[in-house]
């Protein structure tokens, strides 16, 4: 799949490796960047020589979250939200398990895309945060429903009211990623899990993610509507404009 222009794919041994690929910018979201993210995960979707995909990113970055840089939108767009959240839907509707593999940065929507996997290592450099309530605008892709599943409603209350910063050790402790590894561990430890994953009965494993997955989604579509609602309503206050200028500096 080298005709992505943000994205790349490498196939070894049935296990499919989708990295985020604007290293310069240490992964940050664009448009271009979510395009290529859904282009590439519709085709693991359809491949039947799949077995497990890791999500990573390259450079030293996971995902930083939104690229402050890129000029801003004239108006927020509800399909612009949508196709963002489309990122969510597309992880937790393929066949395949996924296995994130986050290092550096995992902050605001690469948080999120964390939250889209069936399992997730971090790097003991990992670093996780949604900062969106700080530049005064609202979380998407079903973290409003994700994230108190995995760490509870209190403990995400406080992750995204403040929005400070969690260390990997402080995010396996509460429960938001499964294992912590060595940063230089972290890409063979996630290919094995996904190859141990990828030897399993297809069909099984299938199944067995999506009964799981069944128990929460009833009101996880619920969480994405009311999240592209709130983010229409903040993207127009006083406040975002100021809060984005400050925010780019650091």
């Amino acid at each position: 799949m080298r005709d992505l222009e943000t994205v790349d794919v490498d196939l070894d041994d049935r296990v499919a490796t989708v990295w985020l690929n604007r290293p310069h910018r240490l992964n940050a979201v664009t448009p271009q960047l979510v395009s290529d993210l859904l282009t590439a995960l519709g085709r693991i979707s359809a491949d039947r020589g799949v077995g497990a995909v890791v999500l990573a990113g390259r450079g030293r970055a996971f995902c930083s979250g939104h690229d402050l840089k890129q000029p801003p939108p004239e108006q927020e767009s509800r399909e612009r939200l949508e196709q963002l959240q489309d990122v969510t839907r597309a992880l937790r509707n393929l066949p395949q398990p996924v296995v994130g593999a986050v290092h550096g940065y995992a902050i605001g929507a690469g948080a999120e895309f964390a939250l889209g996997c069936d399992l997730v290592l971090a790097a003991d450099d990992a670093v996780f945060a949604f900062p969106e309530v700080g530049l005064g605008l609202s979380i998407t892709n079903g973290a409003s429903r994700l994230l108190p599943l995995l760490v509870g409603p209190m403990r995400a209350k406080e992750m995204i009211m403040l929005g400070e910063r969690v260390d990997a050790a402080s995010a396996h402790a509460m429960g938001l990623v499964n294992r912590v590894v060595a940063a230089d561990e972290l890409a063979p430890t996630a290919h094995t899990l996904a190859r141990t994953l990828a030897d399993k009965p297809a069909s099984a494993l299938a199944l067995a993610k999506r009964a799981v997955d069944r128990g929460v989604d009833s009101t996880v579509e619920t969480a994405l509507e009311l999240e592209v609602s709130h983010a229409m309503i903040t993207e127009h206050t006083p406040e975002v404009a100021a809060s984005k200028e400050e925010f780019g500096k650091r």
